[in-house]
């Protein structure tokens, strides 16, 4: 395997592509948006200075990594002769079936499909596909060049070939791929989501504040990152996006958003992508200033 695609270029899409990239492969980076590919070039770039600046990389490899990301703007050009396309887009399920309807007609049957999803059902997604045996989770951390794991997830016809296959290549790129079965929010967001809902829920029925919440956190559990600010950095309608996928598939009340994350999401405090969320980063974007409306 030696050239993939990766559908969409945000902030998992051109992380994937990077990392890719960085170790050799070919990318073709696919997004409907020419900014929104020169936008995820310039993060690589940013990216790629950041760890040249501390020494982990060469300017050799900063070179390389570039030169290995051609980028297209029309899905049916971009998976030309590839082994692997992954889909990376925004966490909407019919976005995807959509992908995924185009991917099935314009790739080869030995093409391996893979999609970044944090919580969508592998299954569901396969059998819009010819062949659901080759359709595969692939969920990586953000952010991406940095965390070392991937959840690998098997839908109900994936096989045995096509999970070996993407476990070996997680291994290659310096990752560490762990088998999960599909099931809503898989492992990885069947925990963390509701920790960060009970935490909003802390805040919501006035346990504590922002601050106070995030540091009992780190301090007390050794988290790197207090719930509240991990939420404003994944996005807020990521996180209840995920919560809505966990409840209508387990019909259990313990996924149910809290309503403090519905309305914020209503009212576009997403988190550090909108400026605001938990915490304030209008001028700054570490969570050092909680909201004014939480003060």
């Amino acid at each position: 395997m030696k050239t993939i695609a990766v559908i969409g270029a945000g902030t998992m899409g051109n992380g994937i592509a990077h990392t890719f990239a960085q170790n050799g492969f070919t990318v073709k980076l696919i997004d409907v948006s020419e900014k929104a590919l020169d936008k995820g070039m310039n993060t690589i770039a940013n990216n790629l200075d950041r760890m040249l600046a501390k020494g982990t990389i060469t300017q050799e490899d900063v070179a390389k990594t570039i030169t290995n990301i051609i980028t297209y703007t029309d899905i049916k050009d971009g998976v030309v002769g590839v082994d692997l396309v992954i889909e990376a887009a925004t966490e909407n399920v019919d976005l995807k079936l959509s992908i995924f309807k185009q991917l099935n007609e314009v790739c080869s049957h030995n093409t391996i499909l893979a999609t970044n999803t944090s919580s969508i059902s592998i299954t569901q997604i396969g059998a819009v596909v010819a062949h659901p045996d080759r359709v595969i989770g692939m969920h990586f951390m953000n952010p991406v060049p940095i965390m070392q794991l991937v959840e690998v997830i098997r839908g109900y016809n994936t096989s045995d070939e096509v999970t070996q296959i993407i476990m070996q290549l997680s291994e290659k790129l310096g990752k560490t791929p762990v088998e999960v079965n599909d099931y809503p929010g898989f492992v990885a967001n069947r925990i963390l989501m509701p920790m960060i809902n009970e935490a909003i829920e802390t805040l919501y029925n006035q346990v504590a504040g922002v601050y106070e919440i995030d540091t009992v956190m780190k301090l007390g559990m050794a988290h790197p990152m207090g719930p509240l600010q991990l939420a404003d950095f994944i996005g807020l309608d990521v996180c209840l996006s995920i919560l809505n996928v966990m409840y209508d598939g387990y019909k259990n009340p313990k996924y149910a958003p809290c309503p403090l994350l519905v309305n914020m999401v209503r009212a576009g405090k997403l988190g550090v992508k909108s400026g605001e969320g938990f915490y304030d980063y209008s001028a700054i974007k570490k969570a050092e200033k909680v909201a004014a409306q939480f003060i």
